[in-house]
């Protein structure tokens, strides 16, 4: 009994370590998409994803593998929570800018702290934010609808109002922090590509089954999805079946 009580103590605080292991990774995924509406005059568009970065500081690791891989960065959401310090926040943001141009879609834990100063520290860094709009990004000699629809968790999402400059036979990417969106997105819509986060992969998937799906791209009747496990951790700091990552999205042509 002594010993079957050690290994089970010892199998324990080794899954433990795992857990810990598998929150605290640091990997970009290389994902790869090819959509009919790419411009025919550009290059492939390679970007950095990440979200549900909560209270992680950003790894140089992260930085130094995508470092002169990525023409911008997107944030897709909770790059905070409540408790995190904003000189944290500043840099991780430090970080990302050195990789490109920044911009940011709101999650639901981003309003937990002060917005205000949020906002305010954005502006100084020169990171746009993208809320319930489109914005042309500039990518070689072409251009896409970068699309940013609010949180839909804390009921800020409209996505209609963020359709409202762009045309379907445009390159339209979709960003939004919680993946449900994708129930309203139409094929007539036009949105070539669909990026979230805020799941966490179920973030404690126990033989293959979470409260939510693990992280994937999925290609579906409307668009394409790829939904991150996500960067840090929400509640407990401890991951399994679904461990941290981050994306380096390429975009080509069909």
């Amino acid at each position: 009994m002594l010993e079957f009580s050690i290994l089970l103590m010892a199998g324990g605080v080794s899954l433990l370590f795992f857990m810990l292991y598998e929150a605290r990774r640091n990997v970009v995924n290389m994902n790869q998409v090819k959509m009919p509406h790419f411009p025919e005059n550009m290059k492939p568009l390679s970007l950095f994803f990440i979200s549900d970065i909560h209270k992680r500081e950003i790894s140089d690791e992260i930085i130094d593998e995508v470092k002169g891989k990525a023409e911008l960065v997107i944030i897709g959401g909770d790059l905070l929570e409540k408790g995190v310090p904003f000189s944290r926040v500043e840099q991780n943001l430090d970080k990302l800018l050195t990789l490109g141009s920044v911009y940011f879609v709101w999650g639901n834990n981003d309003y937990e702290v002060n917005t205000d100063r949020l906002k305010q520290i954005f502006m100084e860094k020169g990171i746009i934010e993208v809320v319930n709009e489109s914005v042309k990004v500039p990518i070689h000699s072409g251009e896409m609808n970068l699309i940013g629809v609010d949180d839909a968790s804390t009921q800020r999402a409209n996505y209609h109002l963020a359709l409202e400059e762009i045309h379907p036979d445009e390159f339209n990417l979709l960003v939004s922090h919680d993946p449900r969106l994708v129930n309203q997105v139409r094929k007539v819509d036009g949105i070539d590509v669909m990026i979230s986060g805020h799941t966490h992969g179920g973030q404690i998937r126990l033989f293959g089954w979470g409260m939510y799906k693990k992280g994937r791209v999925e290609i579906l009747p409307q668009t394409t999805l790829l939904v991150s496990n996500g960067y840090g951790t929400t509640a407990i700091p401890l991951r399994l079946g679904a461990p941290a990552e981050t994306h380096l999205l390429v975009i080509d042509k069909e």
